[in-house]
């Protein structure tokens, strides 16, 4: 395991997802970012974990009633591309397999963001 993996949280993620490739966590604003072989498939912020979505994803986490991730930005209420991850992951490596390999799917789909050109 590599990156600032230290978190209980993030740990447990990196062990339930060994069998599928390796975990590494960058730290992000209070919490982390975190990848499966290199690509982004969930962060662990508010004290809880938050799977990538999109709109083909996005029927199953509502099943499970997995709420969107939302934050305040300048008096505004915003939602990202993410989920509440449904409960049993906290205990379940197969549920965490699960539900972690509809996240890297959405992952792989999101159009890849240009940087922008230094002036």
């Amino acid at each position: 395991m590599k990156g600032e993996l230290m978190d209980p949280l993030v740990d447990w993620v990196a062990e339930a997802l060994a069998p599928m490739g390796e975990v590494t966590s960058r730290r992000m604003m209070g919490g982390h970012t975190l990848y499966l072989d290199g690509t982004v498939f969930a962060i662990a912020a508010l004290d809880d974990l938050w799977f990538k979505s999109d709109a083909t994803s996005n029927p199953a986490w509502d099943v499970e009633g997995c709420d969107p991730f939302t934050y305040d930005a300048k008096g505004e209420t915003r939602t990202m591309n993410y989920r509440r991850a449904p409960s049993d992951v906290h205990d379940d490596a197969d549920a965490m397999r699960h539900w972690a390999g509809l996240a890297l799917e959405a992952s792989r789909r999101a159009p890849v963001k240009k940087r922008k050109a230094k002036a």
